[in-house]
């Protein structure tokens, strides 16, 4: 792969005079530069958000399911089952 790097003037003397004294291609040093640099450094972590970015808010639903849930529950068991009643509510007793 062939890239560009732009570099302002007193860099591109600094690294031709650096390849000059070391005998090598502006090349072939930026390449063991990026190689040096890549080994010394760990990519990012990546963060919950980003883990989970495709699942998050991927499923509708009501807002206030917490305070609602009970209720939510027997309208998806009436939908789902409508002959059938819920198990009684022991909570209450």
């Amino acid at each position: 792969m062939t890239m560009t790097v732009k570099l302002d003037a007193a860099l591109e003397r600094a690294l031709r005079s650096r390849c000059a004294a070391v005998g090598c291609s502006a090349s072939a040093l930026m390449r063991e530069a990026l190689l040096a640099y890549l080994a010394q450094t760990e990519p990012p972590t990546p963060s919950a958000y980003a883990l989970g970015h495709d699942l998050f808010g991927r499923h509708a639903g009501p807002q206030d399911l917490v305070s609602q849930r009970k209720a939510e529950l027997q309208q998806i068991w009436d939908q789902k089952h409508p002959a059938l009643p819920v198990a009684p509510d022991y909570d209450k007793a």
